[in-house]
C-alpha cells in the first residue's frame, strides 16, 4: 500500500470517528463516510472490502482511545488494586457517557467476530488488565470470572445509563453510587479504594 492509499484509508477512518461522534453508529454507511471524505462511493472497497471491516478500523480507533484513557487513570500503578479497579470501571463509565455512539460500535457482536481486523484481539488486552487487577485486589478468586461479573455490571450500567433508565429509576443524574455499589459488590466493600 503506498503513502497515498494509507493516507486515503486513515481520512476514510477518521471521517468514520467523526461521523459516529456527531450522528451516532447508524450513520456509518459507506456512501455517507466516502461523501465526507471527498471520494466516490465505491472508492472505501479499496481499502474495506466489506463494511464490516471499515467499522471495525473505526470501533478499533474507540478501544485505541479507551486503552490510552485506561493507562493515563492508572497512572504509574502504584496505588492498591482495588483502588486501580476503581479507576479503570470510572474510566469505561465516563467513556461511554461520552462517546455514546463509538461505544454502541466497539461492541458489537458481529464487528467483534469479523473481518481480518480481529478486533475481539482489541479489547482482549483491557479485559485481561482488569482480571489481573481484580486477582490483586481479591486473591484466591476465579479473577476472570469475577472481572466478567464485574465488567458485565458495568456494561449494563453504561448502556441503561446512556438510554436514560437508570437517571429515571435512581433519581439520579450521578452514575458514582451505582459505580460503587457495583465495586463493593464485586470487589467487597471499600477493598483497596
Amino acid at each position: 500500500m503506498t503513502e497515498s492509499d494509507t493516507g486515503l484509508r486513515d481520512r476514510l477512518v477518521d471521517v468514520g470517528v467523526a461521523l459516529v461522534a456527531v450522528e451516532g453508529a447508524q450513520a456509518l454507511t459507506l456512501r455517507e463516510i466516502a461523501r465526507r471524505a471527498g471520494v466516490s462511493h465505491g472508492a472505501p472497497r479499496r481499502y474495506f472490502p466489506t463494511h464490516l471491516e471499515l467499522l471495525s478500523a473505526i470501533a478499533r480507533r474507540g478501544f485505541t482511545e479507551l486503552a490510552v484513557r485506561s493507562k493515563a487513570a492508572l497512572g504509574d500503578g502504584k496505588a492498591a488494586p482495588g483502588a486501580q479497579v476503581a479507576a479503570l470501571a470510572r474510566v469505561y463509565l465516563e467513556f461511554a457517557r461520552d462517546n455514546t455512539g463509538m461505544y454502541e460500535l466497539m461492541f458489537r457482536h458481529d464487528l467483534l467476530e469479523s473481518g481480518r481486523l480481529r478486533l475481539r484481539e482489541t479489547s482482549l488486552p483491557l479485559f485481561g488488565l482488569l482480571a489481573d487487577l481484580v486477582g490483586r485486589a481479591r486473591p484466591g478468586v476465579d479473577a476472570r470470572l469475577v472481572a466478567g461479573a464485574l465488567w458485565a455490571n458495568l456494561h449494563g450500567i453504561a448502556q441503561l445509563w446512556n438510554w436514560g433508565s437508570l437517571q429515571l429509576a435512581t433519581r439520579s443524574d450521578d452514575f458514582g453510587p451505582l459505580l460503587r455499589a457495583a465495586l463493593d459488590a464485586h470487589l467487597g466493600p471499600e477493598a483497596g479504594r
